[in-house]
């Protein structure tokens, strides 16, 4: 985890650095898009994403050096062929992994967050899940295993292969000519990304296309029908945390109210979507209808706010940033809470973008903890040690933090009523 969280350091500046350069883009080029509370939203995902990760805050069912060590038919030396198969291996078990959590109920709780949002850009790629408590894609690795692929390679690879499935995320890069037969090109995740009927499940690939062509899952973006975004079942918050379990309480809902003692069991296996018949007559549940014409999720935000929530963001990064560079010397247990301040902070501030009325309330208890923690050590988690007064610092963030909630939840509304009063 360590040797994780020293690559995190690296890797976080550099993709807000790409989403930066897009938003920069866009905005010279007359074609913008991204909006401000979308964008956070999306990259305060990516951070408690990373958090939980970077925790490993998840039960394994079994790990591929298991696999690999009790399945292995032969042992083979790392070769460039070894390294290639090793590749084809991961991207074969993504795309049937991927296609697990498009077709599968419960499998697609742990995916709905990286499709929540209503735009397309690269901060959207960083929407990643929380929710896949249950590690098991080691499972769909077993032919990698059987071939005796060195589990250090599968290691190093892995997370290559996720991270390159960044870039393709955006719309100001057309098709591709030839590489549209081979690899996944941003027009082919345009498709995949849209709710249009066309569209929907399609184009499951991670970075080679080859298993979309074969499997009958392939669809080529069509200039008549251009992409709209988002979930059927719209999301409707700027919370990251509540967007990744959302559809599993419907589930829970859903199994708790049917009568049937069949359909409580199978729900959770169905087809994603799939409603028991008493409940869905019951218990109807909106979905868009027309994709060409429905309304956006975007509560009011002032420009104020807008700044106060990228203000959070970066805030909140730096301290992650801090917890990865100080690992090892903060130790597993301190790490929860440091990760637990990062998490109830990320929930604080996207509530408080939704402008729900119970924002200011979590993020005072946030700050009171966290001035409480401070005064009590008179540290925070050995920042002292590379920055002078930084306890301090952290005190003021939180203190702002205070002032905040309160006046975006309180003052902000009745400051606005006044001005329209006269």
């Amino acid at each position: 985890m360590e040797t994780y969280a020293t690559a995190l350091l690296y890797a976080i500046p550099f993709f807000i650095g790409l989403v930066l350069v897009e938003i920069l883009y866009g905005h010279f080029v007359k074609k913008q898009m991204h909006n401000v509370m979308d964008t956070v939203s999306s990259l305060s995902s990516g951070l408690t994403n990373i958090v939980k990760d970077s925790l490993g805050l998840a039960l394994v069912l079994v790990t591929y050096p298991y696999l690999v060590e009790h399945l292995a038919m032969v042992q083979i030396d790392a070769t460039w062929v070894v390294w290639l198969i090793a590749f084809i291996a991961i991207d074969f078990a993504g795309y049937w992994n991927h296609r697990l959590s498009h077709h599968i109920n419960i499998f697609w709780n742990q995916h709905v967050i990286h499709h929540s949002s209503e735009e397309f850009n690269l901060a959207c790629a960083l929407r990643q899940s929380i929710s896949n408590v249950v590690g098991y894609f080691p499972l769909l690795l077993l032919p990698a295993a059987f071939m005796g692929v060195p589990a250090e390679i599968i290691a190093i690879l892995a997370p290559v292969h996720l991270f390159a499935q960044f870039w393709y995320h955006t719309q100001h890069i057309g098709k591709m000519g030839w590489l549209e037969y081979i690899i996944v090109t941003p027009s082919q995740h345009r498709v995949h990304h849209a709710i249009n009927p066309e569209y929907i499940d399609k184009n499951l690939g991670q970075i080679l296309c080859i298993w979309d062509r074969w499997f009958g899952t392939f669809q080529e973006e069509l200039d008549e029908v251009p992409p709209q975004y988002g979930v059927l079942k719209p999301a409707a918050t700027w919370n990251p945390i509540v967007i990744n379990f959302q559809h599993f309480w419907r589930l829970c809902m859903d199994a708790w109210r049917t009568k049937s003692i069949w359909d409580k069991i199978r729900i959770w296996f169905m087809p994603t979507g799939w409603r028991p018949g008493d409940v869905a007559k019951e218990y109807p549940i909106s979905k868009i209808e027309d994709v060409y014409n429905f309304s956006k999720y975007k509560p009011e935000a002032s420009t104020t706010l807008k700044g106060y929530t990228i203000f959070q963001l970066l805030f909140n990064t730096a301290l992650l940033l801090f917890m990865f560079y100080n690992y090892s010397e903060i130790g597993f247990d301190n790490l929860l809470i440091f990760g637990g301040f990062v998490f109830l902070g990320i929930y604080g501030y996207t509530t408080l973008m939704d402008r729900k009325p119970y924002a200011a309330l979590i993020e005072t208890f946030r700050s009171i903890a966290g001035l409480a923690l401070i005064l009590v050590t008179g540290d925070w988690f050995g920042l002292n040690a590379f920055l002078p007064f930084g306890s301090y610092l952290i005190g003021l963030y939180f203190v702002i933090t205070i002032f905040g909630g309160f006046y975006f939840t309180y003052a902000e509304k009745r400051v606005n009523e006044s001005n329209l009063a006269n």
